[in-house]
């Protein structure tokens, strides 16, 4: 006879094995960002130049609010500067600290503080309408740039990948699968890379890092009519999803620059992409080298068609930038610069630049 002893016993331990692991079962990854709570950020950015001639820089700023992930709040600065003013792009907005020192200032220097709220974003498909583009913005965001043209090789490896694709979502959607299954991110690559498309697809190899891979995801998509941007930034935090790839790894995040995609799509508004990332999470998400198929490469490939992780500071979407005051151009503002006595710095190098760069959250 069995006792009711026996019977609490015996239902505990089936309750308890319930709950264990099953042998070759394992949970599958998660990344799925959805909108939820807004969190709070400060990045320090702090520059200490030297060399012998007149110093200017200029250090990028949050420059984007989004009601829907983003909301830069206020920026201060402390400098030995003889002068440090805010200025924008007059394209595309791109806000910056630009700082000249005297002629002869020992030690020029300044620390940038900029506080920001972020959340997570993801886009609801079957939403209704959202507003229209203006004229002005689809003109913009359908150009040709000095290194992302839209003719030639761009439009014929464009129209071949979304073959046989008539809306504008379905055409995105094949482009951005055709570059996550086509490139790979190269971890020789200086810093985030150039962005030179045509290069890219002239030379057949389709490897490099963020500011490429995106970049050529962009003219792609621009060169079919559908108006794309990239979205330069940095990663502040880890990622609350465990992908050690898509965050952050400490406080200092000098080098932890990384650029997104957006696309426009009617109905929708600006939608979330990073094809980069995908490849980022093949190469880098431990243990390393993982399979296109690998569960999560996967999860981070379904949802990065759509989402971003509210990880990371979006601070403009600028192309091809003459800096204020200077005879220099760059391809993007994602970096601090520099220059002194009329040549520009190595901003890919902070040791030597020299520069550093902090995130916290700030939970009070």
């Amino acid at each position: 006879m069995i006792s009711r002893r026996d019977m609490l016993r015996t239902g505990a331990a089936a309750s308890a094995a319930l709950l264990l692991p099953r042998e070759g079962f394992t949970q599958a990854p998660i990344f799925a960002p959805k909108p939820g709570k807004w969190r709070d950020f400060e990045v320090v950015t702090r520059l200490d130049l030297a060399g012998q001639g007149k110093a200017q820089a200029w250090i990028p700023l949050p420059s984007v609010a989004e009601a829907e992930w983003i909301k830069p709040a206020r920026n201060d600065w402390q400098t030995n500067a003889a002068s440090a003013e805010i200025v924008s792009d007059p394209k595309y907005g791109a806000q910056m600290l630009h700082l000249v020192f005297k002629e002869g200032e020992a030690a020029p220097a300044v620390e940038v503080r900029s506080r920001f709220s972020l959340r997570d974003r993801a886009e609801d498909f079957a939403a209704g309408p959202a507003p229209a583009l203006s004229a002005a913005e689809r003109k913009l965001y359908l150009e040709a740039t000095e290194l992302m043209p839209t003719d030639g090789i761009v439009r014929e490896t464009a129209e071949k990948a979304a073959a046989g694709k008539a809306s504008d979502i379905d055409k995105a959607r094949a482009i951005y699968q055709w570059v996550v299954e086509n490139t790979f991110r190269d971890a020789k690559t200086r810093g985030c890379g150039t962005g030179d498309v045509a290069s890219m697809l002239r030379s057949g190899n389709l490897g490099g890092k963020c500011a490429d891979l995106n970049a050529l995801y962009v003219a792609l998509v621009r060169s079919v009519g559908i108006p794309a941007r990239d979205f330069y930034g940095i990663r502040v935090a880890p990622s609350q999803f465990g992908y050690k790839s898509l965050g952050a790894g400490s406080e200092v995040i000098t080098k932890a620059q990384h650029c997104r995609a957006e696309i426009w799509l009617e109905g929708h508004g600006w939608v979330a992409t990073d094809p980069a990332d995908v490849r980022k999470v093949v190469l880098e998400e431990p243990p390393g080298n993982n399979a296109i198929d690998n569960p999560k490469v996967a999860a981070a490939r379904e949802a990065l068609f759509g989402a971003w992780e509210g990880n990371w500071l979006g601070y403009n979407m600028a192309h091809d930038l003459a800096l204020p005051g200077s005879k220099h151009k760059i391809g993007f503002l994602m970096y601090p610069q520099a220059e002194i006595a009329g040549g520009l710095l190595d901003c890919l190098d902070p040791d030597t630049f020299k520069y550093t760069i902090k995130a916290a959250e700030i939970t009070a």
